[in-house]
């Protein structure tokens, strides 16, 4: 503190003091601060978006966003007890999720967004 009271004069106690708020300050921060938010508008993975009948089959719904879809993936694969215990990385696939991974017997966790993304349509 002294060293920066030296460069700045005797002013620098007061750009260091809290205390010192003039008015107008506080009446700016006070307006800023009453502002509401615009809500957020859902776009890219969050944009809900129509999907195949297949996973419109499997989720219960006809359209749905890229995370939702996932989750509720991830929550029957876990209900189902379908990860391999030894690589919990990878799933085995009931006839179910078949119709949605392109019939393959096994997935990796990786490639879920990857093999769902053909099931979303394309909206503009």
């Amino acid at each position: 503190m002294a060293f920066s009271a030296r460069i700045f004069g005797y002013k620098c106690r007061a750009l260091f003091s809290a205390a010192k708020v003039t008015p107008e300050i506080a009446a700016a921060k006070s307006t800023a601060a009453a502002k509401p938010k615009a809500p957020r508008r859902n776009t890219g993975i969050l944009k809900v978006q129509p999907v195949s009948p297949a996973l419109a089959k499997f989720l219960g719904s006809a359209e749905a966003s890229r995370t939702d879809a996932v989750k509720k993936v991830w929550a029957y694969v876990k209900s189902n007890n379908l990860q391999n215990p030894a690589n919990k990385k990878e799933i085995y696939c009931d006839d179910t999720l078949k119709e949605i991974f392109d019939g393959n017997d096994k997935v990796d966790f990786l490639g879920v967004a990857k093999l769902l993304s053909s099931h979303f349509r394309k909206t503009t």
